[in-house]
């Protein structure tokens, strides 16, 4: 077993996941980001979970993981990362804690390993393409076939035009004005070394929301403990994807915050982690 407050590196597809450990008390949450962030995404959440075993990581790619260049970066291969940490970590059961693009990770290990799940929690994320499911400006503009090869031309890594457009989107995502440019520029901080990742990542988006339907049945047979938190102010992963995920599941517990927008974690830390640490 890892030493409690230890920091290590998860070998994965020959590369290297970055990995931190903390607390020792009670099932373990494993905590996942999406896109563009990584684990400092939850940052203002950590003092709130008090003694509780959590395991954060960033996905390969990101943050302080391996960034190997030409690896494909996909969704698939973010369900490979999750699993390499849960294996080598010997976690018997977990409750997952996804936002974001690490929604199709975490829901894909849950159905793979539905006994070794004991809750599944889904913040402001996704799984499939639905009529009220929108793209943040940002992602769309990077991730639309043909307009994504203008767009990142002209904002090339590391670019000016680049910052701007990280600054405006992220910005958009936290409510909590004191929160926000603190958050945005730690997250900025590894933003430029991750970029390769970000635009393979939105080259699979498209495909990923839409092959994910087939496994619709697959959710409505999944008989573990979901807890759906959403912020309410979100746009793009909004109250109706919320519903939608509560209606899909047939143990969901439906949880919209107000006063929180996309990253729900961020702008309502205490009572963001309160739900999390009932989930199980």
């Amino acid at each position: 077993m890892t030493a409690v407050g230890e920091t290590l590196k998860v070998p994965r597809a020959g590369h290297l996941l970055h990995v931190e450990v903390t607390g020792g008390e009670g099932v373990p949450l494993v905590l996942l980001h999406g896109f563009p962030d990584n684990l400092h995404l939850y940052d203002e959440l950590m003092p709130h979970l008090g003694h509780r075993r959590v395991v954060r990581f960033d996905f390969l790619g990101w943050g302080r993981s391996d960034k190997p260049a030409g690896y494909p970066y996909t969704a698939d291969n973010m369900t490979g990362d999750l699993a390499a940490v849960i294996d080598r970590l010997g976690l018997e059961r977990v409750v997952l804690v996804a936002h974001d693009a690490s929604g199709p990770p975490a829901i894909d290990w849950a159905l793979l390993y539905p006994h070794r799940v004991a809750a599944l929690v889904l913040l402001n994320t996704y799984y499939h393409q639905t009529l009220s499911l929108r793209r943040p400006p940002v992602i769309a503009l990077y991730s639309t076939p043909l307009l994504r090869n203008v767009a990142r031309k002209v904002a090339g890594r590391g670019s000016d035009l680049a910052r701007r457009l990280y600054f405006w989107q992220v910005g958009r995502f936290i409510s909590d004005d004191q929160r926000r440019d603190p958050m945005v520029n730690r997250l900025y901080d590894y933003f430029t070394a991750a970029q390769p990742a970000f635009w393979r990542l939105n080259d699979d988006l498209l495909g990923t929301v839409l092959t994910r339907r087939r496994r619709l049945p697959d959710l409505r047979r999944f008989d573990r403990p979901v807890r759906v938190i959403f912020g309410v102010d979100d746009r793009s992963l909004n109250p109706r994807v919320a519903r939608r995920f509560a209606d899909l599941f047939p143990r969901a517990e439906l949880h919209l915050l107000r006063n929180a927008s996309h990253f729900v974690q961020i702008d309502q830390p205490e009572r963001t982690a309160e739900l999390v640490l009932s989930a199980a």
